[in-house]
């Protein structure tokens, strides 16, 4: 899959899912909390089966240090985001006319690096697990664009300021992806560096969304049959 192709594959998947709170009135609810869960099991195993080991093929003090700055990153972009990558949705009444550019930054910073993560060489994936890798991303993209625009939405911002600002946000996964692929990596000269920091990002979103409590720290027998349909999906891509 070349870089054009992946890149409106996130562009598309984002905005259409902006759109939907638009178009059809649908609004963040806990009918997505399931896709949330099974979003945070996918990546979760999709890191440990093929984004670790693919980095630490060969050993460098320096990958285990990305990832951890990519986790500390993710850590700083939650305290502006509230948490929306999460599928979290705090609507505060007495903020309706402000657009919520904290947030809204966070996100689009979170998903530029996301699109890092699809990295491509030579004008084609630079690793054979780059669709699953989109599928995860793809998968995480809904909910968390849906969030965003009814946030967006429930703040009386007009139409138009809404249209720009979900236009932004889809477009800010595939320039991630092409600043990657054509600028970054010659820069760095290795592609390892750009993975570890997604790794680090995906490894907070992902174990943030899968162990936090239940709701009077219940077992939640739903939540766990999901996040094994993500697991055993992660594997059958192997």
């Amino acid at each position: 899959m070349n870089e054009l192709t992946i890149s409106i594959i996130l562009f598309v998947s984002a905005l259409l899912s902006g759109l939907t709170v638009i178009t059809f009135n649908l609004k963040f609810s806990k009918v997505l909390k399931p896709l949330i869960s099974f979003s945070g099991a996918f990546m979760l195993a999709i890191c440990i089966l093929h984004l670790m080991p693919e980095i630490f093929s060969s050993y460098d003090k320096k990958i285990g240090a990305f990832i951890l700055l990519g986790f500390l990153i993710q850590l700083l972009l939650e305290f502006f985001s509230d948490g929306v990558e999460h599928g979290h949705f705090h609507s505060h009444k007495k903020d309706l006319a402000i657009f919520p550019y904290a947030i809204f930054i966070s996100l689009c910073l979170h998903s530029f690096i996301e699109g890092m993560s699809l990295i491509v060489t030579d004008g084609h994936n630079h690793i054979g697990h780059n669709d699953s890798l989109l599928l995860g991303i793809v998968i995480h993209k809904i909910p968390v664009a849906i969030v965003l625009s009814t946030m967006v939405l429930a703040k009386n911002i007009s139409k138009t300021t809404f249209l720009i600002a979900l236009i932004i946000f889809s477009l800010s996964a595939p320039l991630g992806l092409y600043l990657a692929s054509n600028h970054i990596l010659p820069f760095l000269g290795n592609s390892n560096i750009i993975l570890a920091l997604a790794v680090g990002i995906f490894l907070h979103i992902s174990t943030t969304i899968l162990f936090e409590s239940s709701e009077g720290h219940k077992f939640d027998l739903k939540k766990f049959i999901i996040v094994i349909i993500g697991f055993a999906l992660a594997v059958f891509t192997l």
